[in-house]
Order: structure tokens, then C-alpha cells, then sequence
């Protein structure tokens, strides 16, 4: 199927997508584990780990599930499969056989690892055309190991010779799954056999610099269809041997994902979000992100958050430790949005043991409040979109800058706001997938398909509110520029004809004090203005509180003033739209929020979002600090998880040490029909007095050290 028949099939597949598995009886075991570990093996472990250490630990642990080193690059069981590197301290043993055998005596479920992004000497010289290649033809060596080369992950070293390892390894050891690792390929590949497949594919020769964005845009669409092939063929093979048992690939995430979420999240009966942690100017928030992102492509799927013990930076200091607070806040973060939390540990033999009883304390916390953390659906009616289409044929080579960017300054805002949100793919505009939203925000998504503009514009006139910045629908799905904004009589505004890429010392001018975009803005006249912005021209009838003050000099500092005359031009446009509101800046204001974190520009985006969603709040959370909030039901309870935030190192990698802020009154809007039997706080063991009104929930925490979760008993 053709990436605009997934389009155009939205409105079933998100049924399905909401429903459950794509298959049904297929991984449905998925839904059980809730705590799980993974123990990456390297060579030199099998017979020198102690295996009885990690028995105990996984117990007291309270893990139901691991994710153990199989094979790939390395063998670590008695493998017949030729050419399969076998690890040299193997000998006669089995060490992903021993210790799957004892996760499964106690109760755990247990999935395979592989690794097929490099090769040993001997596979190369035996199959040089199985490896990735140069624009030149030639073999690469892998970047970290030049004994070992790169593998072609679209050719036959995956369909081939992958697919019996996958086979060997789930008739042997009848794992519930195989999880592959690095298994979408290394990058760029020249080999053959990917040139003969595109070309088979689209009449063309791959792409190389300078090539035509039709040619590039193939690549992506042809490489997408590829790994799909190769999923479906594992996923295939893994079923006829164990029929519940399913294929996770190793993939997925946001804008910037290399694989497509929407076709992704009907395919996979669960994935593991792999984000092990943060490193520079990463916020700690990230973690929370993903989850998001993750659930949007998978709905109400079980999803694991993969956290590493380790560092995690360019240097690659696998067998570090991590600081504890920073290992706490990173989970937390994690589990408040979602994810099932998941410890990575590389090396089987710790030469540094102080990340244990942190570990030990997160998933002892979460296996006592089980019940509490097995949601059902995410309560939340504000969505953040992101594009993967946008980040693809629009940003391309800077979709980093030009569209993740945007929708970090959109995250960030909402958050300081404290205005709990969703993630929504882009392929998931119809109405059943947005059926729990009434507002929207999108960031600078450039690149829509006409039927995603008219999705966006019924769900205004059906009641729902929309913030859209900058360039958003200027762009057709494949990334073309249209003549005119493919939301035009959404916005209330027509294309000028042209983006000024780079505005110097321009401004913002107020035009009407006490507005409700400018609360927060009072006594002044003006304020910044974004780094580029969009021309406009024939405004239809809205509301205007803002005015661009256009770009003038910034030296000599004798000349930096506004000249007499200088023209004014909207910035910002606010509108009824059928049953629903619209607000549209036509500047990277996200974008620019992110990059220089003025708080004018973050009240500007949280303003427009309460004014199009009325001024509704959902939950509302009164107190000092920085606090991310998730809502979530689940079977016979109510959850809405705090995570203090506060923190020097919020936006730079680790924390040191956690301060408690003080404690928080929340507000929160019950659910129709929804009576509250007791409250209770999981994280503190505090009995909190609470009372409800008019339909409404109000409870009072204590001081929050991390993280405090209020659970409402139904």
C-alpha cells in the first residue's frame, strides 16, 4: 500500500488503531509486562557473568519481562546458521538460553535481541555485496570497529540471511518476540542491491547530491516500503513457528522518525520507545515527549520506555553510571506519560554498582501502585500535531531547525504553562482520531495533503480550536509550494508571495491592551518579534492585537530607531470559524521561542491556546515551580501524575540532586458520570483532604520532591 493510500485510508485505520492489535491474537501478551529489563550481553560475558546476580536482582526488581542478547553480529547460543559469528568465549555453552530459561522460571515474559548493522571479517569477504556501500561502490568499514563492516539493511543480508537467524532463534527458544536493533541500515547505501530496487521501484538511480527532489523524495518513500517488506517478512516467519509471538522493530519517535508512525502504529502490536537518556542541552522533558510521540502512532498499545543506567553522549561511555537523581527524574518523566518503564544494562558484569538501588526504588514504587499504572486512555483534549511529512519534504537536510525546533518552542510553552497535552501524528486528523480533542496546535506543519487541510478545517467547524504558526499548510504533502495557504479561509489570510527568512531587530507592537492574547503583556507597547515571518495580503475580517514593527537598524547604535512611515503588518490573526476559533501567526514564534526562551513569546502561544479552547481548563494546578502534568483513566481510577521539573539542570544534563517545591492545589475536571470513592497521593502516602463541586476535583499535595501521582479511586 502506497503512502497516500495510508492517508487516504485514515478514518478506518483509526479504528483499528484505537481498537488494538493489528493483528488480533497476535502479541496480545504484550499487555502484560509492565516492569521490564534488558541485559545486553558483550562477547567476553558468556561464562564470566553471574548469572544467579541478576536472578535476584530481577526480583526484586519486580520485573515481568526482559529482552535478551540473541544474535547478529554476535552469537551468544549454539547457532547452526552459516557464517554466524558465534561470541569466542561461548564454547560449549548457551548464555541467552541459561538465562532465558531462568527468566522464564520466574514468570517473566522474554524477548529475543538481535543486531544486524554489522558484519564479521568472514561474512564480508563471503558476501561483499550483502554490505553497505559508498557513492563509490565500496564496502564501509563501521565507524566504531574497522574490523567489522556495515550491512546493507535493505537488501539480502536482512532478508536472508537475518531471516534465519530470526527463524533459528524462535524454533530454538520459543521467545514471545524478536526485537531488532539497528536493523533499518546505517545511513545512505549504494550497494547493488538497493540501486537495482529503486530503480525497480521508481525509474530512477538513487540519489546523490544535487539530485532532483522528486528523486529524493522516492528514496524516502521507496525506503519506507522496504522496511516495511522486511517487517512484514520477520513478522511472517516469527508466526509460523509461534503464532503469538510478533517482530519489534527497534524504531519510531516524531517528526524526525525515520520510519512512518502512522503505518507503523497499525502494524506493531507494541514497540519499546528507545530513548535511554539525555546528554547537553537536551530538557529532561524529553523522555516525556517520546512517550507522546510513541502513543500517537500507537494509541492505547503497550509501550516500554527504554532508560539506560549509563551516560548517554557522543563519547559512548556504555559502561558509565548515570547520576541518580537524573536516573529518577528521567523514568518519572517516562511513566507519567506512558511508558512502561524498562532498564537497560550493557555489560553483564557491573564495575560500578551505584545505579541498583536507585533502579530498585523506581520499579519497587511502580509494582506497589500496578493497578494505578495500567492506563486505559489519556484524558487530556489539548494535541500538539507534528508532521513527519513536513520534517521529510519540507525541512529535509534542516527539518531539525525548521520544524523540530518549532515543535520543542510549542512544548515548552504549553508545559511552562501548565496546560496538559497530547501529541497527534498528522495522518491522524479525522474525526474518530480527534475525537477527544477540542484544540489543536500546530507548529509550523508546512507540508499538508489538501484532504489534511479540509480534516483541520471540519474539525474548527465542528467546535474545535487551532493555533497554527508561520509556514503551516503553505507546503502540499510532497513539500511543493502552493500559490496560496492550503488554510487560507481557515486563517483568514492570503499568501503575499513571499517568507523573509531573516528578520533583524523587528517587533511586535501591542494595539489592544487587555486583549486576551496579551494577558500577561500588560504596560507594554511592544515586545520581540520571530526570526522570519510570512507576508500577507487581502486580510478577511478578525481580530488583529498585534502588529509587526518591520525589521530597521541595530547599529550604528545612533541609527536604531523606526522610521516615520515604516509600514505595520499583521502578526497575528484571531478568528470565529464556523462553531470553532482559529488563531494564526504568521512568524516562527515556537521556533524562536525555543531558540531564545523570551517569556512574552511562550504567554503569546499558551494565551492563544486558552483563548481558542475558551478559556476551558481541564485541570488547572496552582503553586510554584515547573510541573509537567499527564491525566490518565484507567479500569476503576483516575490518575493525574505531577512531575516537578524544577531544577537548574531542566535544560542541561544531569541533574545533581532533587529540590522539592512546594505543594500544588489542583482542580481538575471530573470525567461525566465519574463519582470519586476515595483519594489518595501514590508517591507520598499522604491522606490528602479533597472535596468535589460542580463536577470538579480538588485536592491539595504536600510539598512534591520528584514526582506525585493523585489517584482517584471510582
Amino acid at each position: 500500500m502506497t503512502r497516500r493510500e495510508w492517508i487516504r485510508n485514515g478514518a478506518v485505520a483509526a479504528t483499528a488503531w484505537r481498537g488494538g492489535l493489528a493483528a488480533p491474537g497476535r502479541g496480545a501478551w504484550a499487555s502484560r509486562p509492565m516492569r521490564w529489563i534488558q541485559i545486553a550481553f558483550v562477547e567476553d560475558d558468556p561464562g564470566r557473568y553471574d548469572i544467579g546476580f541478576w536472578v535476584d536482582y530481577m526480583k526484586r526488581l519486580h520485573v515481568d519481562a526482559a529482552c535478551l542478547s540473541a544474535g547478529g553480529c554476535v552469537a551468544f547460543y549454539p547457532t547452526k546458521v552459516p557464517l554466524h559469528y558465534r561470541s569466542k568465549w561461548l564454547g560449549a555453552g548457551d548464555a541467552f538460553g541459561e538465562l532465558t530459561e531462568a527468566c522464564r522460571k520466574l514468570g517473566m515474559n522474554v524477548v529475543a535481541r538481535v543486531d544486524p548493522h554489522a558484519a564479521h571479517k568472514e561474512m564480508a569477504e563471503a558476501h561483499p555485496d550483502w554490505m553497505a556501500a559508498d557513492e563509490k561502490g565500496n564496502p564501509r568499514a563501521h565507524w566504531a570497529m574497522p574490523e567489522y563492516t556495515v550491512t546493507c539493511g535493505l537488501g539480502p543480508y536482512n532478508f536472508e540471511f537475518m531471516t534465519q537467524v530470526v527463524r533459528e532463534i524462535v524454533t530454538n527458544y520459543k521467545v514471545d518476540g524478536i526485537f531488532a536493533n539497528r536493523w533499518s541500515g546505517s545511513g545512505m547505501c549504494y550497494c547493488r542491491h538497493c540501486a537495482e530496487s529503486f530503480k525497480r521501484y521508481s525509474g530512477f538511480d538513487l540519489p546523490r547530491g544535487g539530485s532532483p527532489a522528486e528523486v529524493r523524495n522516492k528514496h524516502i518513500a521507496w525506503r519506507d516500503d522496504r522496511l516495511f517488506e522486511l517487517w512484514d517478512l520477520w513478522d511472517a516467519e516469527i508466526g509460523k513457528i509461534r503464532p503469538d509471538a510478533v517482530f519489534i522493530p527497534n524504531t519510531g519517535g516524531g517528526a524526525l522518525s525515520e520510519i512512518d508512525m502512522h503505518r507503523t502504529g497499525l502494524k506493531a502490536a507494541t514497540l519499546f520507545a528507545d530513548r535511554q537518556g539525555r546528554h547537553g542541552s537536551t530538557p529532561v522533558w524529553a523522555c516525556g515527549k517520546n512517550g507522546k510521540e510513541y502513543r500517537s502512532g500507537l494509541g492505547d498499545k503497550p509501550i516500554a520506555g527504554l532508560f539506560s543506567v549509563g551516560l548517554e553522549a557522543p563519547y559512548r561511555w556504555k559502561d558509565s553510571t548515570q547520576s541518580a537523581p537524573e536516573l529518577k527524574i528521567w523514568a518519572a518523566e517516562g511513566i507519567a506519560q506512558g511508558l512502561r518503564p524498562w532498564l537497560i544494562k550493557f555489560n553483564a558484569r557491573p564495575t560500578d554498582e551505584r545505579w541498583m538501588k536507585p533502579m530498585e526504588e523506581i520499579f519497587d514504587w511502580h509494582f506497589r501502585n500496578d493497578r494505578y499504572m495500567r492506563n486505559t486512555s489519556n484524558l487530556t483534549r489539548t494535541g500538539l500535531v507534528f508532521s513527519q511529512q513536513t520534517a521529510r519534504y519540507y525541512g529535509g537536510a534542516t527539518a531539525r531547525q525548521r520544524v523540530e525546533d518549532a515543535i520543542l518552542g510549542a512544548y515548552q510553552a504549553l508545559l511552562e504553562a501548565r496546560i496538559p497535552f497530547d501529541m497527534v501524528h498528522d495522518h491522524r486528523l479525522d474525526a474518530a482520531s480527534l475525537a477527544r480533542f477540542d484544540t489543536l496546535i500546530m507548529p509550523n506543519i508546512a507540508a499538508l495533503s489538501d484532504a489534511q487541510c479540509a480534516q483541520v478545517r471540519a474539525f474548527v467547524e465542528r467546535g474545535g480550536g487551532v493555533v497554527a504558526t508561520h509556514e503551516t499548510s503553505l507546503y502540499d504533502d510532497w513539500g511543493k509550494r502552493r500559490g496560496e495557504f492550503g488554510l487560507a479561509g481557515l486563517f483568514g489570510v492570503h499568501f503575499g508571495g513571499r517568507v523573509i527568512e531573516r528578520q533583524q531587530n523587528a517587533y511586535l507592537k501591542m494595539t489592544r491592551p487587555g486583549h486576551p492574547l496579551l494577558r500577561g503583556l500588560e504596560g507594554a507597547k511592544r515586545t520581540i518579534h520571530g526570526a522570519a515571518r510570512v507576508e500577507l495580503k487581502e486580510l478577511q475580517p478578525g481580530d488583529c492585537p498585534l502588529l509587526t514593527i518591520p525589521s530597521y537598524p541595530d547599529l550604528p547604535m545612533e541609527e536604531v530607531y523606526v522610521r516615520e512611515g515604516s509600514p505595520e503588518h499583521p502578526a497575528v490573526f484571531a478568528r470565529e470559524h464556523g462553531k470553532g476559533r482559529v488563531v494564526y501567526f504568521p512568524f516562527d514564534l515556537d521556533r524562536t521561542f525555543w531558540e531564545v526562551l523570551h517569556p512574552d513569546h511562550g504567554r503569546l502561544i499558551a494565551n492563544a491556546v486558552r483563548w481558542v479552547s475558551r478559556d476551558r481548563e481541564q485541570v488547572k494546578v496552582t503553586g510554584p515551580g515547573v510541573v509537567d502534568i499527564a491525566i490518565w483513566r484507567q479500569e476503576r481510577s483516575l490518575t493525574v501524575h505531577l512531575v516537578n521539573l524544577t531544577n537548574p539542570m531542566m535544560m542541561r544534563a544531569p541533574f545533581r540532586e532533587i529540590i522539592p517545591v512546594g505543594g500544588q492545589e489542583v482542580d481538575l475536571e471530573l470525567p461525566a458520570g465519574v463519582k470519586p470513592k476515595s483519594v489518595k497521593l501514590l508517591v507520598s502516602g499522604a491522606a490528602p483532604k479533597w472535596s468535589v463541586a460542580a463536577g470538579r476535583l480538588r485536592v491539595v499535595t504536600p510539598r512534591i520532591a520528584l514526582h506525585e501521582v493523585i489517584a482517584v479511586d471510582l
